[in-house]
């Protein structure tokens, strides 16, 4: 079995490979990741009110598995698997015992997507992609909705998201086109809908 994520050099009792570099704490991992994991699990579809549970129990997992950790890929590959194995198991959960916690109205904190240099129209515009994003995810089924988050929002390569989904890789880039057709139709129903609008 490979060193754990709590192993390091200079710790009683363990061997450190040479040219290996340490593996971070938990603490550590924690703290670089939990933004990440946050934002993943948010993406993937966890219904808010169940957010902080699910992240709690991601890095639950990640803690139990940390000794399955190998080194094979980065740390966030790692760790994004259980993001979506552990985030993939809750819904399923919730469309079996609670169906409407899934179909419920979803928002965006605009808050979260501006800073103090945004204008309001820059705010505005940002607020409403994020809506759009949001609408379009929550109609995606998960396997598509697991692709494309990887591949347009985490920016992973088809290799790494076959990895974490445990797909072939003809299988990614063919949802991932999918996705892509049904996320520039979405934006067309936007545009369509904000020049009716105006007119």
């Amino acid at each position: 079995m490979g060193q754990g994520l709590v192993n390091g050099p200079g710790k009683p009792g363990t061997s450190v490979s040479v040219g290996v570099p340490p593996r971070p704490t938990f603490a550590e991992l924690y703290e670089a990741y939990f933004t990440f994991v946050w934002r993943s699990a948010r993406r993937l579809g966890t219904p808010e009110p169940n957010l902080d549970d699910v992240v709690q129990e991601i890095f639950m997992v990640a803690f139990r598995r940390q000794d399955e950790f190998e080194g094979r890929s980065s740390v966030k590959t790692w760790l994004y698997g259980i993001v979506f194995n552990v985030v993939r198991a809750h819904r399923r959960e919730l469309a079996q015992k609670h169906p409407q916690a899934l179909a419920a109205d979803r928002r965006v904190d605009p808050d979260l997507l501006v800073d103090d240099t945004d204008g309001p129209h820059e705010q505005a515009s940002k607020g409403e992609a994020a809506r759009v994003l949001d609408l379009f995810l929550d109609d995606l089924d998960d396997d598509r909705r697991a692709v494309f988050v990887l591949a347009e929002l985490e920016q992973l390569t088809a290799p790494e998201i076959a990895a974490i989904v445990g797909s072939p890789l003809n299988t990614v880039y063919s949802r991932l086109r999918l996705a892509r057709i049904e996320f520039a139709k979405a934006v067309a129903r936007h545009r369509a809908r904000d020049d009716r609008r105006r007119s």
